[in-house]
């Protein structure tokens, strides 16, 4: 049982309602329009799910080699870290992730495709394999892009391109211009959400030598940094709302701003560290409600 503890910590179970917040996106505006398969989107989340935790080992163990999780680390401990699995262990966790990850992706496309467009299961396909190399990319190996401080782009576009305009696609085979507007704002959302992991972890990312947005911003300017990705999401989902609205509660999803909006107060005053800490979880959370009051939002208008 004490194992068992071990990997559920390993894969970091709080991160998953935000990796699955572009999934719940992306199906309920399919479902809105009447192009829904619910086996594909159990299989979207099931895939989502397994590439977050995929990521979550991944970095555990990338950043463990490193020594970026040490002492002075101001974010809960991690598993390699404490001796809690070893090396090796973690490794074959990673290994057997990445398996499950692409075995699901597989029954997924070919779910929405089949046997006849090789074309689009192809794309797909790579597009798949890429979401793994990206997840085991971001901190493993002497070229971790999680190091160059390429996180935010690449958390922009898997958890919001990739995961709104996926699985959009999935379910319809459609791909309006539109819906990039959404995407970008759970990109966004979710960018935020690494900016205050960073922002929190500087010192001890600089020690270690690992340069991220706001290493290069500073601490001020990586705050001023955070507020525009926050009011930019809104503003985008704003503008997909004033387009496709059909009612006023098209616009429910910004009920969210209050907590969001208190929580950007909170962080301009913050002198950073460990008093951001309860600032990730506001955001994670508030991402995947908005995503949940996003789609009642234009069901009930619909």
């Amino acid at each position: 049982m004490q194992t068992i503890s071990v990997w559920f910590a390993a894969a970091r179970l709080r991160t998953l309602p935000l990796s699955v917040s572009g999934i719940l996106v992306g199906n309920g505006i399919a479902w809105i329009e009447g192009s829904f398969s619910w086996s594909l989107f159990i299989l979207a989340l099931l895939t989502t799910i397994a590439f977050q935790v995929l990521s979550n080992f991944a970095n555990d163990y990338g950043d463990g080699v490193k020594g970026t999780d040490n002492d002075q680390r101001l974010g809960p401990k991690r598993v390699l870290q404490q001796g809690l699995l070893t090396k090796a262990a973690l490794k074959k966790g990673i290994q057997i992730t990445a398996g499950v990850s692409l075995l699901f992706a597989l029954s997924l496309i070919y779910l929405a495709f089949g046997s006849e467009d090789w074309g689009k299961a192809l794309f797909f396909i790579a597009l798949g394999l890429a979401s793994i190399i990206a997840a085991i990319k971001y901190t493993i190996g002497d070229s971790a892009y999680g190091y160059y401080a390429l996180g935010d782009l690449f958390v922009f576009l898997f958890f919001g391109g990739v995961s709104v305009l996926g699985s959009y696609y999935l379910q319809t085979q459609l791909l309006p211009l539109t819906l990039i507007l959404p995407a970008a704002s759970i990109g966004l959302f979710s960018t935020a959400v690494l900016n205050l992991n960073n922002l929190r972890d500087m010192d001890n990312d600089r020690a270690s030598n690992k340069l991220t947005v706001p290493l290069l911003l500073g601490y001020d300017k990586g705050r001023i940094y955070h507020s525009f990705l926050v009011i930019t999401a809104f503003v985008l989902s704003s503008i997909y709302a004033f387009l496709n609205a059909e009612s006023v509660f098209s616009y429910l999803f910004l009920l969210l701003f209050l907590p969001l909006g208190n929580h950007l107060i909170r962080v301009s005053k913050s002198k950073g560290g460990k008093s951001l800490d309860p600032e990730l979880k506001v955001v994670a959370v508030s991402t995947f409600f908005f995503a949940i009051v996003f789609i009642l939002g234009f069901y009930i208008a619909h």
